[in-house]
């Protein structure tokens, strides 16, 4: 297509000279132009020291993770089967219990059965970058994370696109150690009325804690998703961070917590798989099946999980 936008263009160019010779001749003399400059590149501030060292830090982590065998990209395969029964058991662990307890940071809620917690509102997710982060990493990841969204909306029947400004509910910020401040600060602005103890989770976040995701309920129900937002370290290298969007953004969505008896799943921190597998695009499509109501306790929703079970994985087992 582009060679033959070129080709009608110096034809038609090649007309125009044709038609006019005789009588514009003395119009072919080239005028002055006016002088394009280039759009200047804007300049990131260079990462501190203590950024430079989590980049190294997380670069070791990566690479140990791989030579282990772990961080894997296939989804699940012959080695990693599971049956009816496991996946509605990993369904009620993953989506109705609690990882961390409620209003009490990164306290964990020693897998206290909960209530089911997912989206009314159509989910429209913005990604921002901290000032530290070059411009291709922002382009690649832009892109990346949009394809992912349409990904999630496809599985889970559910509206969620990308958006910008104020319409945005689901915020994924992408920041360095260098940009906590002004981290802090947007969080504020995103959730004024959001407690002490939520900001200082992401204040004092430490370095084991590679991401998070926090979701804010509010309206008439306790239960329905209104807001979230993802923090994504900056520092990770690639792969950590296309983790990092699959995991937080999938748990974003309802699914809360992580259970060891998951697999093949990146709901499990074992960090076997980086990437949203076959078996977890089948507890999306559970989380938001209609037979499926917000604030169900794991008893009410139980025996519809393993009928739904039944129904993805063609019958009991």
């Amino acid at each position: 297509m582009g060679g033959f936008r070129t080709f009608l263009t110096g034809l038609a160019v090649t007309a125009l000279l044709a038609g006019c010779e005789q009588g514009l001749q003395t119009s072919l003399t080239p005028k002055a132009r006016p002088v394009v400059l280039p759009k200047p590149v804007e300049e990131r501030p260079k990462p501190s020291a203590r950024s430079e060292e989590l980049t190294r830090y997380y670069a070791g982590v990566q690479a140990d993770l791989l030579a282990q065998g772990l961080l894997r990209q296939d989804g699940g395969g012959i080695d990693t089967p599971f049956n009816t029964r496991q996946l509605a058991e990993n369904f009620e662990r993953i989506a109705l219990y609690d990882e961390y307890a409620r209003g009490a940071g990164l306290r964990t809620a020693s897998d206290a059965p909960s209530h089911l917690r997912r989206w009314v509102l159509p989910v429209r997710v913005n990604v921002e970058f901290g000032d530290t982060v070059p411009e291709e990493i922002r382009a690649t990841d832009s892109a990346y994370i949009a394809d992912y969204a349409a990904r999630l909306g496809r599985l889970t029947g559910h509206p969620v696109t990308m958006a910008r400004g104020a319409s945005a509910n689901f915020h994924v910020l992408v920041m360095g150690e260098d940009d906590r401040g002004p981290a802090i600060r947007r969080i504020r602005q995103l959730v004024p009325n959001i407690s002490d103890s939520s900001v200082d989770i992401f204040r004092t976040l430490p370095r084991s804690i590679h991401c998070l995701v926090v979701a804010f309920s509010g309206g008439s129900s306790d239960y329905e998703y209104r807001k979230a937002i993802a923090f994504v370290r900056a520092e990770h290298p690639d792969l950590m961070r296309r983790s990092c969007y699959h995991e937080e953004m999938a748990q974003g969505l309802g699914l809360a917590n992580d259970s060891p008896n998951a697999r093949p799943s990146i709901f499990n921190d074992d960090d076997e798989f980086a990437l949203l597998t076959t078996h977890d695009e089948l507890l999306l499509r559970m989380l938001y099946d209609t037979r499926l109501s917000t604030g169900m306790t794991p008893a009410q929703a139980r025996p519809i999980v393993q009928e739904i079970a039944e129904g993805l994985s063609g019958g009991p087992s």
